[in-house]
């Protein structure tokens, strides 16, 4: 469940926890979605995973995957098609800004 305000305001699943995390997160949420959009602009045609992110940004894993929702729906990035391998052998899509055209290979 999402609050009628999502992407604007956090999404949250109706569950206390979930719902403290939402409003935890939200006078920062612009900030956030912000830096995770710059990881992934600055990432270029080679994208970025939603754990090189994180790593990158050395955010918890927790906090940058919400934010790549929000920016989807935003419009402002992207699934590239390509996949690359997590820490913990999974693959994991990669998100570029929307404004790449060229897809790359699937890996």
């Amino acid at each position: 469940m999402h609050d009628s305000q999502y992407p604007r305001a956090p999404g949250h699943r109706g569950i206390d926890t979930s719902v403290m995390a939402a409003a935890d997160i939200a006078a920062s949420l612009g900030r956030m979605q912000a830096l995770v959009l710059t990881a992934v602009m600055s990432a270029g045609p080679n994208g970025v995973t939603t754990n090189e992110a994180a790593a990158q940004l050395r955010l918890d894993r927790g906090t940058v995957q919400p934010r790549t929702s929000e920016l989807r729906r935003f419009g402002l990035i992207r699934d590239s098609g390509q996949r690359r391998l997590n820490a913990n052998g999974k693959k994991a899509i990669v998100w570029i800004a929307s404004h790449i055209k060229k897809d790359l290979p699937h890996g």
